[in-house]
Parts: C-alpha cells; sequence; structure tokens
C-alpha cells in the first residue's frame, strides 16, 4: 500500500467518512494468475511473475485499496507445510495440503514448528526480502503480518469434519491442537514484523469459525484469536471470515479486530448492528455471483443496492463478501470503481 492509501484506511478505521466512498479487495492467487495471463503454478514458483502480477493490478487500479497488498503465499498450503504436511500442485489449481492427523492421539506427539525453518514460510519471507526494494521504488510498503487462523490450520492438519467433532468429543486434544497452531501463528506474525519494520497490520484468516455456534465459538476460538490479534503492537487488526459471521461479530472489539471482511449474505447494516459500529467493514457485493458471472451493469446495481441500504455510511471500505475469485474481469472491477464513485 502506498502512504496515501494507508492513511485513507487510518481515517475510515478513526471513523471518518470519506467521500467517494473508499473501495477495497483481497487480492491473491485464486484471482491474480489467471488476470495476469499466467499459470497458478508459475504465479507460485517464479518470484518475479508474481511481483508483475501485483504490481499490474496496483497500476491498473489505483484508486483501489488492495489487501494486504504483495501478499506473498502459497495458497492454503503455507502454514500446514510447516507442520509436514504433504502439498499438490497443478498447473491451474489451488494448492491443495494433505492432512496428517488420522488417529486423535496423534495430537500429543506434535510439536510446534520454527517459521524460520519449517516449510514455505522461509519461502514467503524470501520473496518479500527479494522484492523489498522494487515494491518500496514503486511508493508501496509491506503493511501486514499475515497468516491463516488458528482453526483453519487445524482442519488442514486433520479435515473439517474430524476437527469440528474433535471439539466436542476430544475437547482437550482439539484444545492442544489449537494451542499449537496458536503459538506458531504468534511466532509466525513476530518474525513478519521484525523482518519489516514497515509492518503496522494483521491479517488472519479463518472461515472455519463461522462453522460454529456461539458456545463453541467462546470456547474453540474466542481466545485463541485474542491472543492472535493482540500480539503485535500494530493500528490495524483485519480478520476476514465469509463464512457465516454472525457468531463472532459481537466478539471483535474485544478480540481487537477493526477490520473485518464476512459473507455477502450479511447486510452491512446487519453487520453495523453487531459490531455497535466498532469495527471497520469490508463489503459488499456476492463475490462470484455477481462480481465474477455478471456484467458491468450487474456490479454497478449491486454496488448502488448495497449503499442505498446502508444507513450509516462511516466505517465502510466498498468490497465483495470475500476475496476476489477467479474470473473477475477489468470491466467488472471498473464497474465496480465506477458505482461507488
Amino acid at each position: 500500500m502506498t502512504n496515501e492509501q494507508w492513511e485513507i484506511l487510518q481515517r475510515v478505521l478513526a471513523g471518518e467518512l470519506i467521500e467517494p466512498m473508499p473501495v477495497g479487495f483481497i487480492i491473491d492467487s485464486p484471482w491474480l494468475p489467471g488476470w495476469a495471463g499466467i499459470s497458478t503454478f508459475d504465479y507460485f514458483t517464479s518470484e518475479q511473475l508474481w511481483f508483475e502480477a501485483n504490481i499490474k493490478a496496483l497500476n491498473q487500479f489505483p484508486d483501489c485499496l488492495f489487501l494486504p497488498g504483495f501478499w506473498s503465499e502459497f495458497g492454503m498450503c503455507t502454514e500446514p507445510s510447516a507442520f509436514g504436511a504433504k502439498c499438490i500442485w497443478q498447473e491451474n489449481e489451488l494448492p491443495f495440503a494433505e492432512k496428517i492427523i488420522t488417529d486423535i492421539q496423534e495430537i500429543n506427539a506434535l510439536d510446534k514448528p520454527n517459521p524460520k525453518t519449517d516449510g514455505l514460510p522461509p519461502f514467503v519471507l524470501n520473496r518479500l526480502k527479494h522484492y523489498q526494494s522494487q515494491i518500496e521504488r514503486a511508493g508501496h510498503a509491506i503493511k501486514f503480518a499475515v497468516s491463516r487462523g488458528p482453526l483453519n490450520i487445524a482442519t488442514f492438519l486433520m479435515g473439517a469434519t474430524e476437527f469440528l467433532m474433535a471439539i466436542r468429543v476430544n475437547p482437550d486434544e482439539a484444545h492442544k491442537l489449537l494451542g499449537i497452531a496458536t503459538d506458531f501463528i504468534v511466532d509466525w506474525l513476530e518474525l513478519q514484523a521484525e523482518a519489516f519494520p514497515s509492518i503496522d497490520g494483521i491479517f488472519i484468516l479463518d472461515d472455519i469459525v463461522g462453522f460454529l455456534g456461539e458456545d463453541d465459538f467462546k470456547q474453540a476460538a474466542l481466545g485463541y484469536l485474542k491472543r492472535i490479534f493482540q500480539s503485535l503492537n500494530v493500528s490495524v487488526r483485519f480478520f476476514h471470515n465469509d463464512a457465516a459471521g454472525l457468531v463472532c461479530a459481537p466478539y471483535l472489539a474485544e478480540i481487537g479486530v477493526n477490520l473485518f471482511n464476512f459473507s455477502h449474505q450479511h447486510s452491512l447494516d446487519e453487520m453495523k448492528n453487531l459490531t455497535k459500529n466498532n469495527v471497520t467493514l469490508l463489503g459488499n457485493i456476492p463475490p462470484r455471483d455477481v462480481l465474477a458471472a455478471g456484467t458491468p451493469q450487474d456490479v454497478i446495481g449491486s454496488v448502488k443496492t448495497t449503499l442505498d441500504e446502508v444507513t450509516d455510511k462511516n466505517r465502510i471500505i466498498l468490497s465483495c463478501g470475500g476475496g476476489i475469485p477467479p474470473d473477475v474481469s477489468t470491466e467488472n472491477i471498473e464497474a465496480f470503481l465506477s458505482a461507488a464513485g
């Protein structure tokens, strides 16, 4: 992000009403490679192509806040790989991490990985180090430490159904796994912040939170998320959960979150009420059915409907309910910006 964009983000977080309303999108490997005309595999394996795809988006849409900005990642494999997960790679599909826990008791033998040396995290950092000077020459800075959340990591390591059942059936083992994952995430965030002093934000992604009821959320997510979001002294604490977001919304301020990206199935007004307007909202048109599959006129209509339906327009950054999905066209993003302006 540029200094000007970071200042705009800070002003929105502080509750200042900015006109026209800012537009921001989460962009990463599901969208960028295809839009930039390269394969997903090349995007992950060529630092130069990764950089060129990101800078192309920034130059094409200079009025967008792209979050987290120059996201150095290997899809869902980044964090699970540090635990020893086998990563499956294909030319034009996102990589997949195979689970490593087939028996609940195997959690008792699980060690916390070292993000400096284990799996793909060292490659994530090195890619940013190699291109830091070029990122800065382009007028941008590395502003976010990024990680998948503890429940997200846990489900990759043992399977989503198995982990969600373990919360109820084997709570001791489930909490041990969540504790190890949380300790690792804190180490990983701290390592990123140490490597790049320009970092002033945390970005955590954990859709599995949306699969929990309130009691399970308070038992199996609240404390771990609070520890993660309060692990660094930063001004932006950004949480992405585009599964059901109602369960976590009332607790976001307590956790420390001040920027939230959530499912398009929840209205901005609904989220404002649940968060008591203490959290800036990033949303909220349908990402797949409108932004990707719709026409430019569909996008314009959806943005205008979103704006018409919200009564309090402070603490909002217009976006879609999730990251930009595959196949979103330049024309649809331009239509979004036109409608917002």
